[in-house]
């Protein structure tokens, strides 16, 4: 096919999707080719290149669903006693700041995180007071499911990290242990919302790399299993916009029509731009702390989580609605 027609072909598709008001996966563009170096060479099209210019409007949804996980993440982190009164204090302001989910705590081993060591007085707390809010917590297994339920709580936080060196220093198990711990809490606690946490998504503190395909078995295994929702976290806060991208087009490409959310966490300083990248995509459930505290003892050099008060004021400034005031 000649240049020209090449050129001709991907206009019409650019004018096609704006006149739908669709764009290219979100954004509409101009495709201006770059023909004349590669005709001299006379290599065509297997070395064309692109200049790229977005031309349309970007495309998000109305309104997208923020979990404040500060209660959790952003306090395990911290070695210095939090009061359990000052802990209470917090999530009251948290509600009276417009949350509808939130993640409470954790219920894992006071020897592991002695942090959250008041997790039932705290989950007890928050489901009593507030029965129209959507309380979640963290559990590492089905003892802590057994907590969490005996506590009020009925959305487990299940988490299972897709690098098997992270998973063993999380929480002490092989992937497939915590698979077969997941199918005994989906047996035992049929009435709960079970969303499955996956982290390392985009690379691991002990490991490196984590391959796109490896991602892909950890939602379909959790899928088979009974998981209601799924989460990809950037544990570490590495991740990037362009592997952004790529990881939630092979989701959407594998998993056609699942709705899945992401928790970032902001080493790099790019949790916003990768936030921003997921809401062109289409992703609308995102985790993010109060103040952008967070981190985890067990993932060396991890920062705090996306900034709730950033984040918020992004979506808010875009015309994007929360639910937060």
């Amino acid at each position: 096919m000649p240049l020209a027609y090449t050129y001709k072909f991907l206009t019409a598709i650019c004018e096609a999707n704006q006149a739908k008001g669709e764009g290219l996966d979100v954004l509409s563009f101009y495709i201006t080719a770059i023909c004349e170096a590669n005709q001299a060479k006379g290599e065509g099209l297997d070395v064309l290149s692109f200049y790229i210019k977005g031309s349309g409007n970007m495309v998000f949804a109305k309104k997208v669903e923020v979990c404040e996980v500060g209660p959790r993440d952003g306090f395990q982190n911290i070695k210095e006693w939090i009061p359990t009164e000052t802990k209470l204090e917090v999530i009251d302001a948290l509600v009276n700041a417009g949350f509808k989910k939130m993640q409470v705590t954790s219920f894992v081993h006071p020897k592991a995180i002695p942090q959250l060591s008041d997790s039932k007085e705290v989950a007890k707390y928050a489901v009593e007071k507030y029965p129209d809010v959507q309380f979640n917590a963290l559990v590492p297994n089905l003892f802590g499911a057994k907590s969490a339920y005996e506590s009020g709580i009925r959305e487990l936080t299940y988490v299972i990290s897709a690098s098997e060196r992270h998973n063993l220093e999380n929480v002490k198990k092989t992937i497939q242990e915590s698979f077969d711990e997941l199918a005994k809490i989906r047996e035992e606690y049929k009435d709960c919302i079970i969303k499955i946490d996956i982290g390392t998504v985009f690379g691991c503190p002990f490991s490196g790399a984590v391959s796109i395909e490896q991602v892909l078995y950890m939602i379909e295994k959790s899928l088979e299993l009974g998981a209601d929702e799924i989460l990809l976290a950037d544990t570490l806060g590495i991740a990037n916009p362009k592997q952004m991208y790529d990881v939630i087009s092979a989701v959407k490409k594998r998993f056609s029509g699942l709705d899945f959310g992401l928790h970032m966490h902001d080493t790099r300083g790019m949790a916003l731009a990768n936030i921003l990248v997921a809401l062109q995509e289409g992703v609308t459930k995102f985790d993010s702390a109060v103040g952008g505290l967070g981190g985890s003892p067990f993932a060396p050099g991890a920062a705090g989580n996306a900034s709730s008060e950033d984040l918020v004021n992004m979506l808010h400034q875009m015309g994007i609605e929360t639910d937060v005031n």
